[in-house]
């Protein structure tokens, strides 16, 4: 079972995997860092009040704060808000690396030739193009 176990650990695609995890929870963290402090900044300076984030209803006061019942929409709106521009700026570069990986990766089409050859409509033979005679009927054909 250990040996099993340590196959399927190593395949290749699992690894892949792997690895494809951990980069992309390092990108995660550049583009959520990126949102944070350099974009969001700019979105609270067109949006009324400083911290909009904490702006809430609160539906049953308690003593203990921990005990009220509040309807943090602020919270929610910087949530959907810094989930918005984080897939607005992974699909602007993954769509710019994909598109400059797909030209990279394309090859180039080959020329079409035209065909050197036609078949006889009489014996449907083979023949040159260019004939005006097939050689296997000896069948008259029109000029190419």
């Amino acid at each position: 079972m250990l040996k099993d176990f340590r196959d399927f650990a190593m395949k290749g695609n699992v690894v892949d995997l792997a690895v494809g995890v951990i980069i992309g929870g390092a990108f995660g963290k550049i583009v959520t860092k990126l949102v944070e402090d350099l974009v969001m900044p700019l979105v609270g300076l067109a949006l009324p009040g400083g911290d909009w984030r904490s702006a809430g209803v609160v539906l049953r006061q308690a003593a203990d704060p921990k005990d009220s019942v509040i309807l943090k929409w602020g919270d929610f709106l910087g949530a959907v808000l810094d989930f918005a521009v984080i897939a607005l700026v992974l699909f602007l570069i993954i769509s710019k690396v994909v598109a400059a990986a797909e030209q990279k990766l394309a090859k180039p089409k080959a020329a079409v030739e035209a065909p050197k050859t036609k078949d006889c409509p009489f014996c449907f033979e083979a023949i040159p193009v260019k004939a005006t005679r097939c050689k296997a009927c000896t069948s008259e054909l029109k000029a190419a």
